[in-house]
């Protein structure tokens, strides 16, 4: 049975702080949302999910459907729930620590990456740049073979920088994971810093997120969802991409952990930063890394910005109500967010559709809610 928790929730205190002054949702909007996931839930598509919608200085909406676990036993999902995040961590992680670094005068978007990173040169290598990574036009597949990654970090990483391009840089779109574990890399290289280390102390902390994080310590990993099952038990607080978990769960593309509340904090950051009010982020560097770029991405060609998606083939979870300004990006274990600073408003969709049997989808659905809300946005 889909089990819902209501705003009651709210009202007694037991949601942190950031979520603490939430409104219940236009009751029409929440019974189409709820028909929505409950259908969902009832196709196994997904177990149960938390749904969240915030502008920037409140929470407007908030609500757990479903469970959390099915297996080995069933748990009831929760507005605390950890989720594995997958590749929302390529711009909630990676891009926020590379603008961070951009804006502080120690990285040049426009630069080759080989300036920072020397090894990472032949077959035309050396002439990627960092905002080509970031879009990912690099030319870098769009992940090397999973053998490359089986003797550790080190081993990992010259073979990567082995690579041969599948297209010259700048030609052509190819979402590629190998890209954003270029970047991780190159936030440690720069920052002096291991990318985990450097984002938790100058992004998540920084703008207030208190459960955001790789790798998660064990109060954190109580509260997770499990994604699938593995010869030793299911992963739960675990990593579920397979190259960053052989990257020691730290990654430039996957391996972020976060809930519903500290995702609000850090889109409310971000719609900050869109007004110049962010102490983290400055208004040009808000500009400057959620401009809209074309990239080539076949008919119709697409647009992404640095680090997160815009209009382009992956953009099946974004709707058809969020405006222009909109960004945002998905994750493969069935996570969403979308920022829309013209709407002042902020879509979280998370759930973990692998579970239990890795058979789960959810874009669609996402996409669905996402177009509802934004439709009801001023």
């Amino acid at each position: 049975m889909t089990r819902i928790a209501t705003f009651f929730l709210l009202t007694i205190g037991l949601i942190p702080p950031a979520v603490s002054t939430a409104q219940q949702a236009d009751s029409k909007l929440h019974g189409q949302i709820e028909a929505l996931i409950e259908a969902a839930i009832g196709d196994g598509d997904l177990p149960g999910a938390v749904v969240c919608v915030a502008d920037g200085k409140q929470v407007r909406y908030l609500q757990t459907f479903g469970d959390r676990q099915m297996e080995p036993n069933v748990l009831p999902m929760t507005t605390d729930t950890v989720f594995d995040l997958a590749s929302i961590t390529k711009p909630v992680a990676t891009a926020t620590s590379i603008a961070l670094l951009s804006q502080r005068g120690q990285i040049d978007l426009n630069a080759p990456v080989s300036i920072y990173l020397p090894e990472f040169t032949g077959h035309k290598k050396e002439t990627i740049t960092v905002a080509q990574c970031l879009l990912h036009v690099s030319g870098l597949m769009p992940d090397n073979a999973l053998a490359d990654y089986q003797d550790g970090p080190e081993t990992a990483w010259r073979r990567i920088c082995d690579l041969t391009l599948r297209s010259d840089p700048g030609t052509k779109f190819a979402y590629s994971d190998v890209g954003f574990i270029v970047l991780g890399k190159l936030v440690e290289k720069v920052s002096g810093q291991p990318l985990d280390v450097f984002a938790k102390e100058n992004v998540f902390r920084a703008m207030g997120m208190q459960e955001t994080t790789f790798n998660p310590p064990a109060q954190l990993k109580a509260r997770a969802a499990p994604t699938e099952k593995q010869s030793d038990g299911w992963l739960r607080g675990q990593v579920h991409d397979p190259r960053a978990s052989r990257l020691g769960g730290v990654a430039g593309h996957a391996g972020l952990f976060s809930t519903a509340n500290d995702l609000v904090t850090f889109g409310q950051n971000l719609l900050a930063a869109s007004h110049g009010n962010s102490s983290v982020l400055e208004r040009e560097t808000f500009d400057r890394m959620t401009a809209p770029h074309d990239v080539p991405a076949g008919n119709p060609r697409g647009t992404r910005t640095l680090g997160w998606d815009h209009q382009s083939p992956y953009s099946s979870n974004r709707g058809t109500a969020l405006s222009d300004s909109a960004f945002g990006h998905g994750g493969f274990t069935g996570t969403v967010l979308w920022i829309d600073p013209q709407k002042d408003l902020i879509f979280i969709f998370l759930s973990s559709r692998l579970h239990p049997d890795g058979k789960g989808s959810v874009n669609h659905l996402a996409g669905e809610i996402v177009t509802l809300v934004a439709a009801a946005s001023r």
